[in-house]
C-alpha cells in the first residue's frame, strides 16, 4: 500500500467517524444545550416553586446521569446545572429540585401506586460513549426475559462528564439497589471502564465509596480495556474534545485513567468484535471492530473470552451474544466449561517497553 493510499483510507475512516458522531450526538441530544448554566441553576429554586408539576421531557440524554433506579423510575442528575429530576418509564417528569425532594416525591408515588419492591437477582447495564439507555434494551429485555432477573438500565451523560463522575453516580445507583440480592454487570464499550472505575475505587488511598459485596459476574462487551489507539489519534483534536467530552478525552490519555481501574472479586468476562479484511479499521492494527481493536479489550484475569464477528456498535443487539452473556451469567462460561478461554497474559501494546 502507498503513503499515499494509506493517507486516502486514514482520511475516508476519519471522515466516516466524524460524520457518525454527528448523527448520534444531533439524535441523543434532544434537549437544546444549555449555555447559560450558572444563570439557569440560580432560577431553579425560583422555579421550582412554581413549575414544579408533572410534565413531559424531551429525554436530554447526554445531559442527565442516573442516580436512583427503581424498576423503570429513575432519580437523574443534570450535568450542567447540578439539579435533578424524577422520570417515570415513560420519561415523564414527576418532580425535580434535590435529590432528596425527588426521592421523598417517588416514596409518596410508590405507596399511592402500592409499587412493589425489588427484589432476587439483577443485572445491571450500561451504554457506551454517545450512545443512550435505549442502545441496551434489546440485551437487557432478553436477560430480563429468560434469566428471570430484575433489569436495572443505567444513563450517564457519557460526552459531558468524566469517567470518575459516571462511576461517582453509579455508586450511587447501586446504593439504592434495595431488595436485591446479588446483581451482576453487563456492559458496552465505556460503560466497561464506568464499572472498572467503580470497582477501582476499592484500591484508592481514600475510598469515596465502598465496592458492593453483593455483585457477581460482569460480561465487558466491547471494552477498551488497554485504551483506544484510534481515540489517541485524536487526542489534540479539538473537534474530537467537542463531540466525546471528557470520557473520550480521558480514553486518549489512557495512562493516567489506567491507574484507578480495577475488577473487583467479581468474575468477569470479555466479547469482541473481530472484522477482518478490508471491513477493518485501517487506522487501528489487527483484527477489529471499526472503532477498538481485539488486543485492546483483553483484560488479565478474564475468566472467558469470545470473539464474534461483528462491528462495535451490535454487540450488544445481537442475538447470539444476548444468549452467550446469559450463559456466562448464570454459568460462568459462554459456551462450554472446558471451552473456555482465559486470559492470563496479554500482548504489550503499542509503544509499550
Amino acid at each position: 500500500m502507498t503513503a499515499k493510499t494509506g493517507f486516502q483510507l486514514a482520511s475516508q475512516a476519519l471522515c466516516w467517524m466524524l460524520l457518525v458522531l454527528l448523527a448520534q450526538t444531533a439524535a441523543a441530544q434532544d434537549e437544546r444545550p444549555i449555555k447559560e448554566a450558572d444563570r439557569l441553576k440560580a432560577g431553579l429554586q425560583q422555579a421550582e416553586q412554581s413549575l414544579n408539576f408533572p410534565t413531559a421531557t424531551l429525554g436530554g440524554a447526554q445531559f442527565w446521569s442516573d442516580e436512583l433506579v427503581f424498576h423503570r423510575w429513575r432519580i437523574q442528575l443534570n450535568a450542567l446545572t447540578g439539579h435533578y429530576r424524577l422520570l417515570d418509564e415513560n420519561e415523564y417528569r414527576h418532580a425535580w429540585g434535590t435529590f432528596e425532594q425527588c426521592k421523598a416525591k417517588l416514596e409518596t408515588i410508590r405507596r399511592e401506586k402500592e409499587l412493589p419492591a425489588m427484589k432476587g437477582t439483577a443485572v445491571v447495564t450500561l451504554h457506551g460513549l454517545i450512545r443512550s439507555r435505549d442502545a441496551m434494551e434489546g440485551i437487557g429485555e432478553f436477560l430480563e426475559q429468560e434469566g428471570d432477573m430484575t433489569w436495572i438500565n443505567v444513563s450517564y451523560a457519557s460526552t459531558r462528564r468524566s469517567i470518575d463522575n459516571h462511576a461517582a453516580s453509579l455508586a450511587k445507583v447501586i446504593d439504592n439497589l434495595q431488595g436485591i440480592d446479588k446483581f451482576h454487570f453487563v456492559c458496552h464499550s465505556l460503560g466497561n471502564l464506568v464499572v472498572r472505575r467503580y470497582l477501582g475505587e476499592a484500591t484508592q488511598p481514600e475510598p469515596k465509596w465502598k465496592v458492593d459485596s453483593r455483585i457477581k459476574r460482569f460480561v465487558m462487551l466491547g471494552p477498551p480495556n488497554n485504551g483506544a489507539h484510534f481515540a489517541e489519534l485524536f487526542k489534540d483534536n479539538k473537534l474530537f474534545g467537542m463531540l466525546l467530552g471528557p470520557s473520550g478525552k480521558q480514553i486518549a490519555a489512557w495512562s493516567e485513567v489506567e491507574k484507578r481501574l480495577g475488577t473487583g472479586n467479581c468474575e468477569f468476562a470479555i466479547i469482541a468484535g473481530s472484522l477482518t479484511g478490508s471491513f477493518t479499521n485501517p487506522l487501528v492494527s489487527g483484527d477489529d471492530d471499526l472503532i477498538v481493536g481485539v488486543e485492546e479489550t483483553k483484560l488479565i484475569g478474564a475468566r472467558d473470552f469470545l470473539g464474534v464477528q461483528l462491528n462495535h456498535g451490535n454487540l450488544m443487539s445481537d442475538p447470539y451474544v444476548q444468549k452467550k452473556t446469559l450463559s456466562f451469567l448464570k454459568n460462568g462460561y459462554f459456551i462450554a466449561e472446558d471451552l473456555r478461554h482465559p486470559i492470563e497474559k496479554i500482548a504489550k501494546r503499542r509503544g509499550d517497553q
